[in-house]
Order: C-alpha cells, then sequence, then structure tokens
C-alpha cells in the first residue's frame, strides 16, 4: 500500500517529465505565463515580478510573485505543479540573503531594488589529461633551440626585405597616378 508521500512523489515526477521549469530561487525576477480560460478560448498572460518567497512540499510547492502595478504592489502565490502555470522564464537573477523577502513590501522605489547575481560562465571544459614524459616534452637541447632562434630570424629578415620592397613600388606608383588625375600638376 502507498503513502500519500509516495503518491505525490509519482504524481511531481510525471509533471516535471512534461514539462520543465527552470530552477529560481528568492530575489530572482521571473515571468509567470498563467493559462486564462475566457469563455471557450484560452489564453497565456503574463506575471513579471520579483519572486518573494519559494515553499518546496512537494506536489503542494508553491511561490509568491510582487510586482508593482500602476502605483500599488501586488503579490500573487502560484502552485508550481498546477496547469494554470504554463511557463515560468527567470528574466534576472538577484543577489539576496534570505529565503523569504516580506521586507520589500514596506519599501519603494530605490530601496526595494535586489543587486544582480552574475553568474560566471566559463566556455572550457576542464580536463585532466596525463602527459607521458618524453623527449620531445623536455627542453630541447642547446643545438635545437640555436637551429630553431636561426630558422625565425631568417623568417624575420625576409619578410622585412619584402615589405621594404612593396613600399618603394607603392611609392613610384602613386606620382604616375597623380600626373593621370592633374595633368596641369608639374614637378
Amino acid at each position: 500500500m502507498k503513502t500519500i508521500e509516495e503518491i505525490n512523489q509519482s504524481k511531481v515526477k510525471k509533471i516535471i517529465s512534461e514539462r520543465k521549469h527552470p530552477e529560481f530561487y528568492p530575489g530572482d525576477i521571473v515571468k509567470v505565463g498563467v493559462r486564462i480560460t475566457e469563455g471557450k478560448r484560452d489564453r497565456i498572460q503574463y506575471f513579471e515580478g520579483v519572486c518573494i518567497a519559494k515553499k518546496n512540499r512537494d506536489i503542494n510547492s508553491s511561490f509568491t510573485v510582487r510586482k508593482i502595478s500602476f502605483g500599488e504592489g501586488v503579490e500573487r502565490t502560484f502552485a508550481l505543479y498546477s496547469p494554470i502555470v504554463d511557463t515560468i522564464k527567470v528574466v534576472r537573477s538577484g543577489k539576496v540573503r534570505r529565503a523569504k523577502l516580506y521586507y520589500l513590501r514596506d519599501r519603494t522605489g530605490k530601496s526595494a531594488r535586489i543587486a544582480e547575481k552574475i553568474k560566471k560562465k566559463i566556455g572550457i571544459d576542464v580536463e585532466t589529461k596525463i602527459h607521458e614524459i618524453t623527449e620531445e616534452n623536455v627542453m630541447p637541447d642547446d643545438e635545437a633551440k640555436s637551429s630553431e632562434v636561426a630558422k625565425e630570424a631568417a623568417k624575420d629578415t625576409s619578410s622585412e626585405e619584402l615589405k621594404v620592397e612593396v613600399k618603394q613600388e607603392k611609392k613610384e606608383e602613386i606620382p604616375s597616378a597623380e600626373k593621370k588625375k592633374n595633368p596641369e600638376v608639374k614637378k
């Protein structure tokens, strides 16, 4: 025989498999898409505000969102796994130090702002690889170093000579182009 807790957990797993909600916390600005039925038509209305409280109680989980609408504070509590809640989108993560932000009810303007939490993303997957020590990995001998340095120096000097030649050719071409444009110009 299953207990109520096991039934609730199985329902939660079923709902999570059907739709995914992002991970959000109190202090985050969330945009909640709410299904509204008007007669025979359904539509989605968005409610955007600061999440001021979140309760994690299996199927009974809920969260409260607060926003200022036309100068009045409006709070709405949603059941997390309710069919009324269509989508949840995290607009901005907030940096807070407590679980319930009820103190925001008394504040307005700048004092009601929450600092943004900056998430650092590193685009490199860090993997540890064991490198075998071979003669190639060890520092090269003095003879190998001197031959590499000589090759690099030869490349540098040849490229500098080419640059000088190209500059001289350009200098010769410029006056001839000016003569074509302005035949009256005297040397």
